[in-house]
């Protein structure tokens, strides 16, 4: 019975990952055969990356959702009932700290910064984010207002901003989006609803969102304060490496030596999370022993799934996104380069694993009355917006301020005209939509265009993840303003009103 269920739960995800990764595979194979003419080293290497992609999709999101969410809404639930303010604060600030510590998509990011050490950048970004943690708890524990908490933490970030180098700009907003990513989410987000369970005013549900916003900015602080110690003026960036394969032996010996790497660096990313989560449970949790085992299968599928997805995204799709992005910007008619920008972001949110987490979290607490289809799309609108504006700032070489100060004041003025729910939603979508796919497709993408037309690659392709972050708290909050007009008039969305009919059956039935 339960190898059935399993069966099932596996099959499922393959059919969501499958609908996620196809149309970028049918993007890039379509310019290939077309406008791009791609080497067939790069080509099937991108093939092999996106089956390795979809079979991890198809783990990880089972595994997260069998170990990862549950192990966060125990925690969140277990500190939330603890008196001891003191103990929260260490606990939330630990975990902030080592869940951060351990996430690949900074791994990613660290390795393509100029001028900082890795281990410093990581360390700065880690220490931000476990002190945002902490004021999300508090935030939650003591029921602040989102958006003012926002207008105060962002107008510190920009004020900051004045006084950094430029070259730090972009990258900084770039880490607050990769810091977000497929080991942080799911644990920080269930951290939240367990946290918001025990409390029992009407503005729980509202509050149960948010963390993943409050927790994007720690990494931007972090980083603009570390552009005020070092100078980038004798930093050199290293370009992607473009593949040369010959042969098929040669094609599976450069996959086969990033399996190792990868297996080592999730085994590493996951043991600070797991050592602490069975450390809680022998101290307080105490769970039973069915519910245990099904965590473990939960991370054993999480390992699994990760270990793909980042060999097949690393290995596969960053030089693909690198190729692609240099010989579109180097066409006579360049310009083509925005609509296919827009056109490969609208898909490949779709393929970032943190969504679908995000997407079921929202339609558990809000009883389907926000749909994860409507919130796909919205997502997906908001992520072509961005990459159409990274590639204007590619091929202008426009200062990303320009778009991230309208951007964020546009996203916190809608913050007090719609429902409070959907500004913690928007907010953290924007630190969920920019995952590994952007880091490692879009990234190298917006670099290879920028090294086609002779820009600044650190102050010009930099900042893609960070635009990608920005465009959904825009539109998912839009979502927010149609859903309260139709409320105002008493037309429920379609979904929320397919639930209260389910639900008046139901009391009709017993009535009867």
């Amino acid at each position: 019975m339960l190898l059935k269920f399993y069966r099932t739960r596996l099959t499922e995800k393959l059919k969501e990952a499958l609908k996620a990764v196809l149309p970028i595979i049918g993007i890039v194979l379509l310019l290939s055969f077309t406008i791009v003419p791609v080497p067939p080293s790069i080509l099937l290497s991108f093939i092999i990356g996106a089956v390795l992609l979809i079979v991890g999709m198809m783990f990880f999101t089972l595994g997260a959702e069998l170990s990862m969410t549950p192990m966060g809404e125990r925690v969140g639930t277990k500190l939330a009932h603890s008196r001891n303010l003191g103990t929260v604060i260490l606990l939330c600030f630990a975990l902030g700290f080592m869940i951060t510590m351990s996430e690949p998509d900074l791994q990613v990011l660290a390795q393509q910064v100029p001028s900082i050490p890795n281990s410093t950048l990581i360390f700065a970004v880690a220490f931000g984010v476990g002190c945002f943690l902490v004021v999300a708890m508090l935030r939650m524990l003591f029921s602040i207002s989102l958006s003012r908490m926002l207008i105060v933490f962002y107008a510190a970030v920009f004020l900051l901003a004045l006084f950094v180098h430029k070259d730090f700009l972009a990258v900084a907003f770039d880490s607050g989006g990769v810091t977000t990513g497929p080991m942080t989410v799911p644990f920080i987000m269930a951290l939240g609803v367990g946290f918001s369970a025990v409390r029992s005013d009407r503005h729980a549900e509202d509050d149960s969102f948010g963390l993943v916003a409050l927790c994007s900015i720690g990494p931007i602080v972090a980083v603009l304060l570390l552009g005020m110690l070092y100078r980038p003026d004798n930093a050199a960036y290293s370009p992607t490496t473009i593949p040369d394969i010959q042969d098929s032996v040669e094609l599976w010996y450069y996959f086969a030596i990033g399996f190792p790497k990868y297996m080592k660096e999730i085994a590493v990313s996951i043991l600070p999370i797991v050592v602490f989560f069975f450390l809680f449970q022998l101290v307080s949790l105490r769970l039973r022993k069915r519910t245990l085992l099904k965590i473990i299968i939960g991370l054993t599928y999480t390992y699994i799934g990760l270990v793909l997805f980042l060999t097949g995204v690393n290995v596969g799709f960053m030089p693909a996104g690198n190729y692609l992005g240099n010989k579109l910007a180097a066409l006579p008619y360049r310009w083509v380069i925005l609509p296919i920008g827009m056109l490969i972001g609208f898909f490949i949110v779709k393929a970032e694993p943190a969504v679908y987490v995000l997407m079921e979290q929202v339609e558990e607490i809000t009883s389907g009355a926000i749909s994860g289809k409507a919130m796909g799309t919205s997502l997906s609108i908001g992520v072509a917006l961005s990459v159409g504006l990274a590639m204007v700032r590619v091929l202008t070489g426009i200062s990303i301020s320009w778009m991230l100060i309208p951007g964020y004041a546009i996203a916190i003025i809608l913050s007090f005209v719609v429902p409070n729910i959907f500004t913690a939603i928007a907010f953290d979508s924007g630190g969920v939509a920019s995952g590994p796919m952007t880091a490692t497709f879009l990234l190298p993408f917006a670099m290879g265009a920028c090294e086609a037309v002779g820009g600044n690659i650190v102050t010009d392709a930099f900042g893609v993840v960070a635009m990608v972050a920005m465009t959904p708290l825009i539109t998912i909050q839009i979502l927010g303003t149609v859903y309260k007009i139709q409320s105002m008039r008493g037309q429920q969305p379609e979904e929320k009103t397919a639930y209260y009919l389910d639900t008046l059956d139901e009391n009709a039935i017993i009535e009867l």
